[in-house]
């Protein structure tokens, strides 16, 4: 068997957005994998639940994604950059065989694609600038139109950039295309029907196109109720991009009409809200107060009655976190995702909130999308042995089947470990106790770990012992699996020979909201606790070198990798990948500072002794341990400028280092950067663990060329 290396990278198939055919027949999903070292292909490909094996749907031209079965199931919408270099646009292609038609030529690209309840039009929606609207380039577009790079850059907005662009102007708005129309104009307005000329049609350039919303706020998660309403939500405000409060409309269409069905608050994403034909509308809410810790729920409205429910308010978990809710056609359940206890499973409860939930499937697996048919569900979802796979189950959960290994060649010859669960203790303030009802006991925690050991391992030998590398997690209100994103990472980490250590630590979802809220005004000191407490649980082991301990984690796992090695010389060396190390710097420079509003409840105005006191480079001067500082040039969610700063502070004080940035990469980067990067990335990690270890003859990183022993470079 060949151990997993990093460079496996390149051969590891992503399966994604399962789509279940209106006969519950078939399933429609994405496959994405490395194209080459800057790029993915990604195609539809469909399998039928019989289990025949799933055979490639669209053609191998630019990148497919948002797969649709039409209503009568006659037909597959679908996104795709097919043609238009990174513009994303509509495409319609017939399920009995055919060539697929391009049915968009948008300027802002396409999300949120979703056919109405009679299959006539396809609601979506774009990031336009008010010129592109007024200059209609948001219904059809000249392909050769490139939008100019604003010189100079004049900024008048409270969040300007996000993920790795500016926003430039633009706003989120909602759309309707016809598709009957689309497919006699043309999408840039020419006669594009099978009888036509391909001249100039008469009618409207992009009249197949209506634009809906308008306005200086984005508008956000369209989706149809009956085929006359389409909702969707706004925020409000003074200041819209300062506001987590969101006003949800019913747009009645044939009245060009809209009108207010609830308010909620939280971070809303394109699926934060879907409804039924007769009025019931779901929405994710988030409670205000301390929004950042708080669990996220589902709310329904029913418009006929106005009566207001939660049905989710049973279950002490978190809605959403990547794969959101929808309601099962017949409109009776909804079903959802929450992270529960090292899963991501899949839940459904009845939306008159008349029963509380009840789990469907996800045990001990991560439910990463998810879609419900009339009798079915499929999914996708990933284990401790395999990086994900198509599943379709009844319903009620009784069933499950798996429909695809997507990896089956890979993993056939491949070692895979299977992770071990490991619970330990930590002391935790609890209530007041004592006989006169003073002071503070200490309450026993339990936290949830995983521990992975090298393919070569065998437990019989009980003299064989390994260095060990502790993981963190982002977020930090987020959750680790066996499985999900991080998979490719902690088994190439065992193969190279290290035990791989993670765990859930307070602050962490899907152990109740108070082990979420449990870090409040403390990022640092609690999860140190926790993931020190774990480190010495697992030290306890005889194959477990506890002299050699490493350190990484990317994000919030970057800020709590930089706390670490300001406060502990437990770790022999240290990698903290696109961190956040001051807070203020932070605040004043990401997208998401409402973050910091909400786990501190401060801003760097009201307290900046104290944010100061909390931030990683407050405290590098006590840094001994040699830390790599990974960190990605184009990234807007924790922006360079504190890795910077950490970086300075370190070679300042003579520590061992060197700070990686990636060009073009944003946050992103661990999981869907360019492929060369992804592979370097976790090369450098491995690289700069083994030259502070004695199971690894090489000499530390800095005393060997910049590439040297990596795939990309030349070994010395």
């Amino acid at each position: 068997m060949n151990e997993i290396q990093a460079s496996d990278y390149h051969g590891l198939v992503h399966a994604e957005d399962p789509q279940l055919s209106p006969e519950g027949d078939r399933v429609a999903f994405v496959r994405r994998r490395p194209e080459d070292n800057e790029s993915y292909t990604a195609t539809v490909h469909v399998v039928p639940v019989g289990g025949d094996g799933a055979s490639q749907f669209t053609a191998s031209d630019g990148v497919d994604s948002q797969p649709r079965w039409s209503p009568d199931g006659d037909s597959l919408a679908f996104v795709s950059s097919r043609g238009a270099g990174d513009r994303e646009q509509i495409w319609l292609l017939p399920t009995d065989g055919g060539e697929a038609r391009q049915l968009s030529q948008v300027v802002g690209g396409v999300e949120g694609l979703e056919w109405s309840p009679d299959g006539s039009r396809l609601l979506f929606s774009q990031s336009v600038t008010a010129a592109d609207r007024e200059e209609g380039r948001d219904r059809a577009v000249d392909p050769e139109f490139e939008r100019e790079e604003p010189d100079p850059r004049v900024i008048d907005r409270t969040i300007y950039r996000a993920a790795t662009e500016y926003v430039d102007g633009r706003r989120s708005h909602v759309y309707v295309l016809d598709v009957e129309t689309a497919l006699e104009v043309g999408p840039d307005g020419t006669d594009s029907s099978p009888n036509g000329d391909g001249a100039e049609n008469d009618g409207d350039v992009g009249g197949a196109i209506t634009r809906l919303t308008d306005g200086d706020a984005d508008v956000v998660a369209p989706t149809w109720g009956d085929g006359g309403t389409v909702y969707y939500a706004t925020k409000v405000g003074d200041d819209p991009d300062d506001s987590l409060r969101y006003e949800v409309l019913a747009h009645d269409l044939e009245a060009d009409a809209v009108e207010p069905v609830a308010e909620t608050t939280g971070w809303l994403g394109p699926d934060s809200i879907d409804a039924t034909a007769d009025g019931r509308v779901a929405v994710e809410y988030t409670p205000e107060e301390k929004l950042s810790m708080r669990q996220t729920e589902l709310r329904v409205v029913d418009r006929d009655s106005d009566e207001l429910m939660t049905p989710t308010e049973p279950l002490d978990r978190t809605v959403g976190h990547r794969c959101t809710f929808a309601w099962a056609p017949d409109g009776d359940q909804l079903y959802f995702t929450t992270p529960d206890e090292g899963s991501r499973v899949l839940w459904a409860v009845p939306g008159d909130a008349s029963d509380p939930p009840r789990r469907i499937d996800g045990d001990g697996a991560t439910v990463e999308a998810f879609s419900v048919g009339d009798h079915a569900v499929a999914t996708v979802q990933s284990e401790w042995d395999h990086p994900g796979d198509v599943f379709v189950t009844t319903r009620e959960g009784n069933e499950r089947h798996r429909l695809t290994r997507v990896n089956g060649d890979y993993l056939a010859d491949r070692a895979v470990r299977q992770p071990k669960e490991v619970w330990f203790e930590v002391e935790a303030a609890g209530e007041e106790g004592g006989e006169d009802g003073e002071g503070e006991r200490e309450a026993a925690e339990r936290i949830q770990g995983w521990l992975l050991t090298p393919p070569a391992f065998d437990a019989d030998a009980s003299d064989e012992t390994y260095p060990l590398v502790v993981q963190i997690h982002g977020g930090p209100h987020a959750h680790w699996t066996t499985s999900g994103t991080m998979w490719h990472e902690f088994q190439t980490l065992a193969a190279r020979g290290y035990v791989v250590f993670w765990c859930n630590p307070r602050g962490s979802t899907g152990y109740g909201e108070d082990h979420a809220m449990a870090i409040e005004r403390d990022w640092g000191e609690v999860t140190l606790t926790d993931v020190l407490a774990g480190v010495e649980a697992v030290c306890e082991r005889e194959y477990v070198d506890e002299d050699e301990v490493f350190v990484t984690g990317g994000s919030f796992g970057g800020f709590m990798t930089a706390w670490a090695v300001t406060r502990t010389d437990r770790f022999a060396a240290a990698v903290s990948q696109r961190g956040v190390y001051d807070l203020t710097g932070f605040y004043g420079s990401t997208d998401a500072y409402h973050l910091l509003e909400g786990d501190f409840g401060t801003t760097p105005w009201e307290e900046p002794a104290f944010l100061w006191e909390q931030s990683p480079v407050a405290h590098v001067p006590d840094v001994d341990t040699p830390t790599l500082v990974l960190h990605s040039d184009r990234d807007f969610r924790t922006p360079a400028n504190t890795a910077e700063l950490f970086y300075l502070g370190l070679r300042k004080g003579g520590v061992d280092t060197r700070l990686v940035r990636y060009p073009r990469e944003g946050h992103e980067l661990s999981r869907s950067g360019e492929p060369a990067h992804v592979v370097d990335r976790l090369e450098r990690i491995a690289r700069w663990f083994d030259g502070y270890s004695d199971y690894h003859d090489v000499p530390p990183a800095l005393e060997r060329e910049s590439n040297a022993g990596l795939s990309g470079g030349e070994d010395e």
